[in-house]
């Protein structure tokens, strides 16, 4: 039923909880694949260099990711991280739409208080726009 199953994913509590889930919803499936996206915002980005000049923050998140991709693997559910740049709504839905994926979970909330009091979430466009079917984990 759900064999290509799409985690966007930032790192957050709420989104350990979404892959938790995406992970239990791929397990159910004999040909399940789970693709684990993690957007980087380009402001966010531009802020990461510049508080962060001489390190290297791809680490910072790739360690986010870390924890999800640890619990895939004991699942053994077969996975693959894509890392995309733009702006996190946007880009999540026009990849999920592009690649046609019978399923997307996303957290409810993310990193990003200030963008969820103004804009409103993430996770909400994301369901708005998205073709397939959106769970949202709280």
């Amino acid at each position: 039923m759900f064999n290509k199953i799409l985690l966007a994913t930032d790192g957050s509590e709420h989104s350990i909880r979404a892959a938790e889930k995406a992970i239990a919803l791929a397990s159910t499936q004999r040909e399940a694949q789970l693709d684990i996206i993690y957007v980087i915002d380009i402001k966010q980005s531009k802020d990461d260099v510049l508080k962060h000049w001489g390190s290297e923050p791809t680490d910072k998140r790739k360690n986010k990711l870390m924890l999800i991709e640890q619990k895939a693997k004991h699942a053994e559910v077969p996975f693959n991280t894509i890392f995309l740049h733009g702006e996190p709504g946007p880009t999540i839905v026009d990849f999920a739409n592009k690649n046609a994926y019978d399923a997307l979970v996303i957290g409810s909330r993310g990193l990003n208080a200030f963008q969820e009091m103004v804009l409103g979430s993430v996770s909400h466009k994301v369901a708005k726009r998205a073709k397939c079917p959106v769970m949202i984990v709280k």
